[in-house]
């Protein structure tokens, strides 16, 4: 084999991903809801058990007042200390970052 054939197998592979890393993230540029759950009810499983948990699969506009970001809306409840402790949140969905968080 030539060198300059595994050259252009080698260019050609790496052509070949970043135009399906491209089209992949437009088809679906949006980080899982579940996924987007199940990491934030591993953080509050750190401090206590969860009692229950929810996520809406839609992502929905939150804006802090500067900017405008898509977002999963979703709670988490447990027991902490003997009393029941409820929590809504938002979190980005393209990252999964918990951007609001707020004791019901």
């Amino acid at each position: 084999m030539k060198l300059r054939d595994f050259l252009i197998g080698v260019a050609t592979g790496l052509a070949a991903a970043v135009i399906i890393k491209e089209a992949s993230e437009k088809v679906s540029p949006f980080v899982p809801a579940g996924q987007v759950l199940e990491n934030i009810k591993r953080e509050f499983k750190k401090d206590s058990p969860i009692d229950g948990s929810w996520i809406f699969m839609k992502t929905e506009d939150f804006t802090n007042g500067i900017i405008t970001i898509p977002v999963y809306r979703g709670g988490i409840s447990r027991m902490h200390e003997g009393e029941m402790q409820t929590f809504e949140f938002a979190a980005d969905a393209r990252s999964g970052v918990v951007v609001e968080l707020t004791e019901v």
